[in-house]
């Protein structure tokens, strides 16, 4: 059995960008150790190199052409196949670069076949149905907890400033037996929390399925926990927040991007919501889930900005009773319409210096909403989920993980003490207090 493995291919997958980037890779993994290759180990060569790129900001494609570039100088032997956004917007760009052995456009990343040939730039096919995926199960693992499950791709909301219509095309939906059976497959694997992950679930639609029903699906089998990832502000409806108020097993989290913070921010963004119905689905959130952790994302700099707008906007987060922000400075892509405007001078660009400054002040804003939404756990019991083990100086081991809110507590647990806590384990903790990272500290209780 040793020989066979010995002689079997290996590969190897690095990921940027996004959670459904991650579940796409680990599909893909799959289906070579169905095919009979194996996993890479730490110190071996593998034979093919699969590089998922991100292309969301400059700085991702920056990234991107790094680590095709660090896998062709370290593994100079290996077959590097680069596949994802940054592949399908810019293939003949990377393709152009030495060593890269294949460019595999759009959905022809799933054809394993074209990992093997000379494969560059050709036809895009993005219709039909998306194609399923979910995190690794192709090999037993002890202690495994959070997996990502896809459910959706593509957009068709087109935002001005956005690539991803360019990049993976129109919205479509896996079908709801086969997001089931990837769910299946995933508990079988002995994953803990599933991770719904898309573009933009909140359009999820599958003949006369949409995507609270398919939650509903879900919520039947025997998941530790079900999460959901990005909604959309005006597709968070009553009975999606109804259904995950419902549930136990639906973790009460959403992350509802905000993008602009005034309303003519948000129009000249083609965003499909004002300040007024954001405000509002947030509210209804908490209303129907008090203790709900809802995070948002805010982007600063967007050409056209005015310091009067960002003024309102800091004004319009602080009133927000939100629980996390992500700050991210806007990057201006090509094919866009945002592009468009600012080479035809209908926007002008905001200054470098000023982007920082603002990202700074939204970032501090951050940091206070997280601490006084932690703040307020301090002293009640919740479950966590152990995602992390570390040992410590002393005779303690250090476990982290989530609450269903999505806090991360660290707690510790005495060396050799009986019934040891296992990542993957889901234990009552009490919380005690905060550290200086906003990380809540506590104790099991469990």
């Amino acid at each position: 059995m040793e020989n066979d493995r010995k002689n079997k291919k290996s590969v190897a997958a690095v990921t940027l960008g996004c959670k459904l980037n991650y579940a796409e890779t680990s599909s893909i993994l799959d289906c070579f150790i169905k095919a009979g290759w194996k996993m890479a180990g730490k110190h071996e060569t593998p034979d093919l190199i699969v590089i998922h790129t991100c292309a969301v900001t400059k700085q991702a494609e920056q990234k991107s052409r790094q680590q095709i570039r660090r896998a062709v100088r370290r593994y100079p032997e290996s077959r590097v196949v680069v596949i994802g956004c940054y592949a399908t917007l810019s293939s003949e760009l990377l393709a152009g670069i030495d060593g890269v052995a294949a460019v595999l456009e759009g959905e022809r990343k799933y054809d394993l076949s074209l990992y093997r040939q000379g494969e560059f730039p050709g036809v895009r096919d993005m219709g039909g149905d998306a194609v399923a995926a979910h995190s690794l199960v192709g090999q037993a693992a002890i202690g495994r907890t959070r997996a990502f499950l896809k459910i959706q791709d593509g957009c068709s909301f087109g935002c001005a400033y956005c690539t991803i219509p360019l990049a993976r095309g129109r919205s479509r939906s896996v079908a709801p037996e086969e997001v089931l059976a990837g769910a299946r497959r995933l508990l079988a694997a002995g994953y803990r929390e599933l991770v719904v992950t898309g573009v933009n679930i909140g359009d999820y639609r599958h003949g006369s399925m949409k995507l609270a029903d398919l939650l509903v699906r879900l919520d039947e089998l025997p998941a530790a926990r079900i999460r959901i990832s990005s909604v959309e502000p005006d597709l968070l409806n009553d009975r999606l927040l109804e259904t995950v108020a419902r549930s136990t097993r639906i973790m009460p989290h959403f992350h509802l991007p905000l993008q602009g913070g005034t309303n003519g921010l948000l129009m000249g963004m083609r965003r499909h919501y004002t300040l007024e119905v954001y405000r509002e689905r947030l509210l209804r959130t908490l209303d129907l889930m008090p203790a709900c952790g809802v995070g948002a994302d805010i982007m600063t700099g967007y050409p056209g900005e005015k310091p009067q707008d960002f003024e309102a906007a800091c004004s319009f987060l602080a009133s927000l009773p939100v629980s996390y922000l992500h700050v991210f400075p806007c990057s201006i892509r090509p094919g866009t319409l945002l592009e468009r405007e600012v080479r035809m001078g209908e926007r002008g660009i905001v200054q470098p210096e000023r982007v920082r400054e603002q990202s700074r002040r939204l970032v501090e804003i951050g940091e206070e909403k997280k601490r006084k939404f932690a703040e307020r756990f301090i002293g009640r019991e919740t479950e966590l989920l152990i995602e992390e083990q570390c040992a410590t100086t002393g005779e303690d081991v250090c476990c982290s993980g989530y609450t269903p809110n999505y806090i991360r507590v660290q707690a510790m647990q005495e060396k050799g003490r009986k019934g040891a806590v296992q990542r993957g384990d889901l234990r009552r903790v009490r919380l005690t207090g905060i550290r200086d990272d906003l990380d809540l500290e506590g104790v099991f209780v469990t």
